[in-house]
């Protein structure tokens, strides 16, 4: 079982973009063999899990997805999924796949986080989902596109989607000329995770020697709880801290705040 997190993930962190256009070959195989066995040993939760299907998958991404666009050409997907009477699955899942994600980036596969606008009960039927398990979010995978197309380019807003707020506008607690540097790393990481049409919905409180991640409100949008975005950047702020040699713990909270990272 992997639960170590792979430290070349901080540095993928900024350069990976959702692509939904891709090149009309199959993945390599040792390559879709590497990531397919990465899905199935990368645990940090019991409960959530990413399995890897190498093949299209039309049924699932047939047609506009909402703001997401349409999914052309991937060869393969992931599935992200857990145990619905997990009381903390969504920011377990969104964890989880932003590591498998991060993977896929890492191995030079291109991929699209897709939360809200797919068939979850397709999704279901393709992995095989098991009783009391519930599919998530969804991403394609395989070798984007070397030129973005125009759906792409609209989608993105020309590259404002990778626009984030700045840190001013997200954390409160200790005053930041307090803050050690492996906050400053780990908080600056964290703003850089993706979220359902770049909502940003999570929100920082800086203590001696914490970090508690809570979200805006509790009101989802998109059909996407914002819980799932928030797994995702507690992923990013581990690998931030991760970068300057700081490891922590995490206790999950009940709403609004979504869990604490400690020392």
């Amino acid at each position: 079982m992997v639960t170590l997190l792979n430290r070349e993930w901080y540095q993928t962190i900024a350069r990976r973009r959702s692509r939904r256009l891709y090149e009309a070959r199959p993945v390599a195989p040792a390559t879709l063999e590497q990531l397919d066995r990465f899905c199935r040993e990368f645990k940090p939760f019991p409960e959530a899990r990413a399995v890897l299907v190498s093949a299209p998958g039309e049924e699932l991404f047939r047609g506009i997805l909402g703001h997401y666009g349409k999914i052309k050409g991937a060869p393969a997907f992931i599935a992200f999924m857990g145990q619905v009477e997990s009381p903390y699955l969504y920011e377990r899942v969104g964890y989880l796949g932003e590591g498998v994600i991060l993977e896929a980036t890492c191995l030079g596969l291109g991929t699209c986080w897709v939360g809200g606008f797919f068939r979850p009960e397709v999704a279901a039927r393709l992995v095989g989902a098991r009783p009391g398990e519930k599919v998530v979010a969804v991403t394609p995978v395989g070798y984007a596109a070397g030129r973005w197309s125009a759906e792409e380019k609209l989608m993105t807003g020309f590259g404002r989607n990778h626009w984030r707020k700045p840190l001013a506008e997200l954390v409160t607690g200790l005053d930041q000329s307090y803050w050690p540097n492996w906050v400053k790393v780990a908080l600056e990481a964290a703003r850089l995770a993706p979220s359902a049409v770049n909502r940003q919905p999570w929100r920082f409180e800086v203590g001696k020697n914490t970090i508690t991640v809570a979200v805006d409100n509790l009101h989802d949008t998109y059909n996407i709880p914002k819980r799932l975005d928030c797994g995702i950047a507690m992923l990013h702020l581990d690998l931030g801290a991760l970068a300057v040699g700081v490891t922590g713990t995490w206790e999950f909270l009940p709403p609004p705040r979504v869990a604490r990272f400690a020392l």
